[in-house]
């Protein structure tokens, strides 16, 4: 749909600039008079080569830390009485994130035309998430978006700490096992070729070691098609990330994910923590329980447990309780199932949420941190491993032959 940059006069005869989706010109004018503004520029934006936008939005994404920044940011402004489209046009200005500036001056735009909040948020699911939209919608009902913002801004700072607990934990052992590999595919294609050369050349009647042979072996298969190898990995990745955005293939990985030794269980509880401190957001902003599970589907990540909120949405909507379901699936801990059927006898639900959440986050950081004590040795292994078998495959020979003179 084309997009149109307008300037206009609202009610106030003030300057407004922003951005509008419209099938025609003459559509747009339409709907800026809608809003009362009288128009006095109307300008068609060119757009750029799908190439380019691909590029922009890629570079141009809206990650949790921005998210967070904005939500707490929002929610100080609001606290100290300034008016909402003030406080928008406020972080409009100052956002760095362009995807993110552009979605708020055309909200503001929205807004000062006398849209509500969460309805102008509704065009930007992408940027902002049903989640978000839909608590603001809450917040908006009940008459208390400030104390909304301010829960929504606490919330979205805790999900971006273990966020990036979690990468900075994967980070180094993932770049020395990337550099490990490349090591090792660049020894077997271009050194370790040259240097077992002269093995070969001692012809049929002198027998070398096993390691030695099966060292000559991979390495003259590494030469030989290092082509198919490099170009082999490349289509494995690409063809792996396509059938992962299936349906089949992405329940098959995520399925997968929680089964790794070691890490499937650490995986189990980041998504059990997202549903909890969700599900939790969700009620104190007083979603009914249905609606609420299917806002948190969404957040989940994982095709396994949305299949679960699924089973639980038709449960509680049959009269049984959330715990019903939780407490028969083999992926979610007993202790989360009871802790949920306590919440739902008490109706203290959300307490209990936040209790549940709290513990698994420090189940999550203990885990972290053993896996980080636990993969530097490994790493060493197998680098010990590696250069043994090189070395070993290498000086045997050499030993063998030196020792027959």
């Amino acid at each position: 749909m084309p997009q149109y940059t307008y300037k206009a006069r609202n009610r106030a005869d003030a300057i407004v600039e922003g951005a509008i989706d419209a099938d025609s010109k003459d559509n747009a004018a339409s709907q800026l008079m809608d809003r009362e503004l009288v128009v006095t520029s109307l300008e068609e934006i060119k757009k750029q080569s799908n190439v380019i936008e691909a590029i922009n939005k890629f570079f141009n994404t809206v990650s949790k830390k921005d998210l967070a920044i904005f939500l707490r940011q929002l929610s100080i402004l609001i606290s100290a009485a300034i008016p909402l489209v003030q406080a928008l046009r406020i972080l409009s200005n100052q956002a760095e994130n362009q995807t993110l500036q552009k979605a708020l001056r055309e909200i503001v735009d929205e807004v000062e035309g006398g849209t509500k909040l969460s309805l102008a948020l509704e065009r930007y699911p992408k940027v902002f998430g049903t989640f978000f939209i839909n608590m603001i919608k809450s917040g908006e009902t009940s008459g208390k978006l400030d104390d909304t913002l301010n829960y929504l801004a606490d919330q979205q700072e805790k999900d971006y700490e273990l966020q990036s607990k979690i990468v900075g934990a994967m980070t180094y052992p993932i770049f020395i096992i990337s550099l490990l590999i490349v090591a090792a595919f660049v020894m077997m294609t271009f050194v370790l070729p040259k240097m077992l050369t002269m093995f070969t050349e001692l012809g049929p009647d002198v027998v070398l070691p096993l390691t030695t042979r099966i060292l000559i072996g991979t390495t003259d298969f590494f030469q030989a098609f290092w082509w198919l190898i490099l170009f082999g990995a490349i289509g494995l990745g690409v063809g792996a990330g396509y059938y992962g955005r299936t349906p089949e293939g992405k329940r098959m990985f995520d399925t997968a994910k929680l089964k790794i030794p070691i890490f499937g269980d650490l995986f189990k509880y980041i998504y059990l923590v997202r549903f909890t401190r969700s599900f939790s957001t969700i009620l104190v902003g007083g979603i009914t329980v249905p609606q609420g599970l299917r806002v948190v589907r969404d957040v989940i990540g994982n095709a396994v447990y949305e299949d679960l909120i699924d089973q639980t949405i038709k449960a509680v909507e049959d009269g049984n309780p959330v715990s019903s379901v939780f407490a028969k699936s083999k992926y979610v801990p007993s202790l989360v199932s009871q802790m949920l059927s306590v919440g739902e006898q008490t109706g203290r639900l959300d307490d209990v949420l936040d209790k549940v959440t709290s513990f698994y986050v420090r189940e999550i950081n203990a885990m972290i941190e053993n896996v980080i004590s636990l993969i530097e040795p490994v790493i060493m292994v197998l680098l010990g491993l590696g250069v043994g078998v090189m070395v070993a495959g290498i000086l045997l020979p050499m030993y063998t032959l030196t020792s027959q003179f």
